[in-house]
């Protein structure tokens, strides 16, 4: 990493290229993830950010938002040598910039980075709930309580 590096931003996903994105997200690391399937999210997310060290992709977050009520901040990551440089805070700012006026702004956070995003102004909640695909591994993982589950 070049430490005077300058960050150029992207807020389309035109020109992506989902297999290095994939790689990203396996080395951030946010487990695997198909490139066709990141397309399909990052299509249908109404808010992206890209961010690249000259053609060197660094950062990424999304967040799905219906234009007024709610908007849903996720997929943020950050390539391991450039964690720690705030990419990542810059990140979550400009997606909570581009969610100005919602009535609700979430995010489902990794296990460990609550304080994180605590200072940038996120309140933890007592009321969330949540029906997950693969429920005998988030449970594993610490993500989920035992409940009456499906």
């Amino acid at each position: 990493m070049n430490k005077d590096f300058k960050p150029h931003w992207i807020f389309d996903d035109i020109s992506i290229d989902w297999n290095e994105l994939a790689h990203l997200y396996k080395i951030a690391p946010l487990g695997n993830k198909n490139p066709d399937d990141l397309k399909i999210a990052f299509s249908n997310s109404m808010y992206k950010c890209f961010v690249y060290d000259g053609t060197i992709l660094i950062g990424v977050g999304r967040a799905i938002a219906d234009g007024v009520d709610v908007s849903y901040l996720c997929d943020v990551a950050v390539h391991p040598e450039y964690q720690r440089c705030g990419i990542g805070k810059q990140i979550v700012r400009k997606l909570l910039e581009f969610s100005t006026g919602y009535n609700k702004i979430l995010l489902f956070s990794s296990m460990g980075k609550e304080p994180f995003y605590s200072k940038l102004g996120f309140d933890k909640m007592t009321t969330a709930m949540a029906i997950f695909k693969n429920r005998e591994r988030v449970l594993e993982m610490g993500l989920i309580e035992k409940g009456n589950g499906l």
